[in-house]
């Protein structure tokens, strides 16, 4: 991540970027995959998506990288261009298929999981009800509209203090805070409802890992979120958190994933490719 430099470090990569050096730009994008796979798949809520999203915004970011200036952290102005093109993004699976907590909670009220056959194609059920637990936690996520859910990512997954995230959004930072924690309730009380895994609720991952298998909510042989090792990812924004309220215990669910090989493979592509010409070209044209 990004916060492996100093400041002074990260602003002479860019600058070595912006003049040319291959090396310095594929440096300054690898600091920040991490950042925009995670922020993707939260709001997008399925590894496809995600990883298409973030190929869009990392091409963003490096062809327009000489406009970036310093008066910020950098993560802070890759959170605006990604946050701005999350916010619009229409092509993800949940755009058209819009979910509800009132939907999600009688799914798991009146799902007869008991009626289905085994299917797990001889995955073992543990495995299977981790895949469910955190794809389901990040699914849920989906209930809310773009904006509280752009709000309670930002604000519990990544910490970022409501000055820098209020700016990013366009709100003052007393707004952020209100919001924050309203929506913050809101994802707790569902919880508590219907999450035996992180409330008091009826819904258990392994009870539920063939009904979800049968309805194409997990692939025993495409475990996305087990096999997207969770490494601890430290921002620059971390830099002046806040507490919010008392319900941080509550999102230990929040985890962060590095991006797949894929991204990164897509990264060195970008570099052999037209973008690699493109970013030189803006930065004869800020010349």
């Amino acid at each position: 991540m990004t916060n492996q430099f100093t400041k002074e470090e990260l602003l002479d990569l860019i600058q070595k970027a912006t003049a040319g050096d291959r090396k310095s730009l594929e440096t300054v994008m690898c600091s920040v995959q991490d950042l925009v796979f995670n922020l993707s798949l939260r709001m997008l809520g399925t590894f496809p998506d995600a990883e298409d999203a973030s190929q869009d915004i990392l091409l963003k970011v490096m062809t327009h990288l000489s406009s970036f200036k310093g008066e910020s952290a950098f993560s802070t102005w890759v959170f605006r261009i990604a946050v701005n093109h999350l916010k619009d993004y229409k092509k993800h699976m949940f755009a058209q298929f819009p979910l509800s907590f009132a939907f999600y909670g009688e799914d798991i009220q009146n799902a007869r999981t008991e009626d289905v056959p085994d299917l797990t194609q001889n995955v073992e059920q543990a495995i299977l009800a981790e895949e469910l637990k955190l794809s389901c936690t990040n699914v849920m996520l989906q209930c809310l509209d773009t904006e509280s859910r752009c709000i309670f990512i930002l604000g519990t997954m990544f910490q970022v203090d409501s000055r820098i995230a209020g700016d990013i959004l366009g709100i003052t930072p007393e707004a952020y805070r209100k919001r924050l924690s309203r929506v913050r309730k809101k994802m707790a009380d569902f919880l508590v409802e219907y999450c035996g895994e992180y409330g008091q609720g009826k819904c258990h991952c392994m009870d539920r890992v063939n009904y979800a298998i049968q309805n194409h909510r997990i692939h025993p042989s495409r475990l996305d979120f087990c096999q997207a090792i969770p490494t601890e990812i430290t921002l620059e924004v971390k830099e002046a958190m806040e507490e919010i309220d008392e319900l941080s215990q509550k999102f230990s669910f929040c985890k962060t994933y590095q991006a797949p090989e894929e991204l990164k493979r897509l990264i060195r592509e970008f570099l052999d490719g037209a973008a690699f010409s493109i970013v030189e070209k803006d930065r004869r044209a800020e010349g």
